[in-house]
């Protein structure tokens, strides 16, 4: 047999690596990307950059600037909304069903328990990139519990653009605390088995989120005009 190109992997781990970037505001909204100077940053050539891009731009993440060039696009403050508003729905769902299935599933329960406990462990000095991260991973546990991937499946095209919106928002101190309080409450009805309390705090905190994030959006804008 032909060996396999390890080029697609190399892509993936470009793409990667350029969308936390785009998540954690390191390459900012309206910021011009070289594609010389990231692939040499990345230590690799510029075709796997090339189709990294290119599967961005096919996101919404990336925008075509100039003759062959890209820039991160601006969040859309009214975008932002309207996902948070699906999202609400999709946690709120998979919140009731991973309370109905708490007491079945040890692994479900031990995989959130254990998301929960990291996203407890956060501090002032912990990085805007981590923060998204076990943010994404607690709703992800959530998710897998509730014992129904087409919830998974239908969110997981929005993350790259969740992750984006978190960044708005997580990068307030004051947020960080709360935003896992909440998360606190809706663990602890989920492993009580307490299916419409789970359900309503978690349709609570995504509402709260997606007007957090719409109002930080709109305000920023707002100053640079």
């Amino acid at each position: 047999m032909i060996p396999l190109d390890p080029l697609p992997n190399l892509i993936d781990q470009v793409y990667v690596r350029i969308l936390e970037a785009i998540s954690d505001r390191t390459l900012r909204p309206g910021q011009r990307i070289r594609q010389n100077e990231l692939a040499d940053k990345l230590g690799v050539s510029r075709q796997p950059v090339s189709h990294a891009l290119h599967l961005l731009h096919r996101q919404g993440l990336v925008a075509e600037s100039g003759r062959r060039g890209f820039e991160v696009t601006q969040l859309d403050p009214a975008r932002i909304r309207q996902l948070y508003e699906v999202r609400g729905a999709l946690d709120a769902l998979a919140a009731r069903l991973a309370a109905t299935r708490a007491a079945s599933d040890a692994a479900g329960r031990t995989r959130l328990e254990a998301a929960l406990a990291a996203g407890r462990r956060i501090d002032r000095n912990t990085s805007l990139a981590e923060l998204i991260t076990l943010d994404v991973d607690f709703h992800r546990a959530i998710y897998q519990l509730a014992g129904n991937p087409v919830i998974e499946e239908t969110i997981a095209p929005q993350w790259p653009h969740m992750r984006r919106s978190m960044a708005t928002v997580l990068s307030e101190l004051d947020y960080r605390g709360s935003a896992w309080a909440e998360h606190a409450t809706i663990a602890g009805h989920i492993l009580a088995g307490e299916a419409n309390a789970a359900e309503r705090a978690a349709l609570a905190h995504a509402q709260t989120a997606g007007r957090m994030t719409e109002e930080r959006l709109r305000a920023t804008d707002e100053a640079a005009a």
